[in-house]
């Protein structure tokens, strides 16, 4: 389904990604993680073709989507939605026009300039938001609504897509742990209902484990581990991250748990960090 062959990134001096390398068999829930500016991004942005691969091939379907130009790449990123952390929302405009956006290749300058919109397309949008918990929202500002409100309202944009494949770049990064869950389980619910591929980078170990089939690990540009979660062991965390043996997953901590009051004050502290 998705075959990434020696993509490389380079800027200047440095290499962003380092000849990555992985095939995709069949759709999944799949994790990226590593520490900042280990590359998961820049890899996410050239997938969805919002920045240019410096060398390499990225095959979807057989078809190097890394070679495609003008409308057909604007047809792959109509196929390719992406999520970014923080949502891309314009907070002025109503929260069912932001997910009418998602249409936005496929509609006429004119109609998009003064919001005209088929009516199948306003009660198709209405029903995501719904599908997502949040159809109630639908005639507010999008700036009314909480972080995990509107991050659902990104997701509800991509849907209306209709995309093959999700790309959600640290989806859960400005979140508390309560929206952070109710994010990834959407999330997670997309790919089982919907048979898509969703592929979302992480910062932490314990989400990773509890959503993904399958988890790929980067530092320093270089995939360094792509496997079950189950192998996602402490010793392979230090890898990824790049950490001695007092390394501790509790420092990456998302889970509701992590600040529940026997948690101590530091790990609290330290997750609170994590999620803001």
């Amino acid at each position: 389904m998705i075959s990434v062959e020696g993509v490389t990134k380079v800027f200047g001096r440095n290499t962003a990604v380092d000849n990555a390398t992985f095939s995709v068999e069949r759709p999944g829930m799949i994790g990226i993680i590593g520490r900042s500016g280990a590359g998961k991004s820049t890899f996410l942005r050239m997938m969805n073709r919002l920045t240019d691969a410096t060398e390499g091939r990225l095959l979807f379907e057989g078809r190097d989507v890394l070679a495609l130009k003008g409308a057909e790449k604007r047809a792959w990123q109509s196929q390719c939605a992406m999520i970014f952390q923080q949502f891309n929302l314009v907070p002025r405009m109503d929260v069912v026009s932001n997910v009418l956006h998602g249409l936005l290749n496929r509609r006429g300058t004119m109609a998009t300039m003064f919001n005209l919109w088929p009516a199948a397309d306003i009660n198709r949008a209405i029903d995501i938001l719904d599908r997502l918990g949040i159809a109630e929202q639908a005639p507010k500002r999008a700036e009314a609504l909480s972080g995990g409100q509107q991050q659902r309202v990104a997701i509800a944009r991509a849907l209306m897509q209709d995309p093959k494949v999700i790309l959600a770049d640290e989806p859960i990064a400005s979140l508390d742990p309560m929206n952070a869950q109710v994010v990834m389980d959407a999330l997670r619910r997309i790919h089982d209902e919907d048979g898509r591929t969703v592929i979302a980078n992480l910062h932490t170990l314990d989400t990773a484990r509890r959503y993904c089939d399958r988890v790929i690990g980067m530092r320093g540009g270089r995939i360094v581990f792509d496997g079950t979660p189950d192998l996602l062991t402490t010793a392979a965390a230090r890898e990824i991250y790049g950490a001695d043996e007092n390394f501790s997953e509790s420092a990456t901590s998302t889970s509701i748990e992590a600040l529940e009051p026997e948690t101590s004050a530091d790990e609290a502290y330290a997750a609170r960090l994590l999620t803001n």
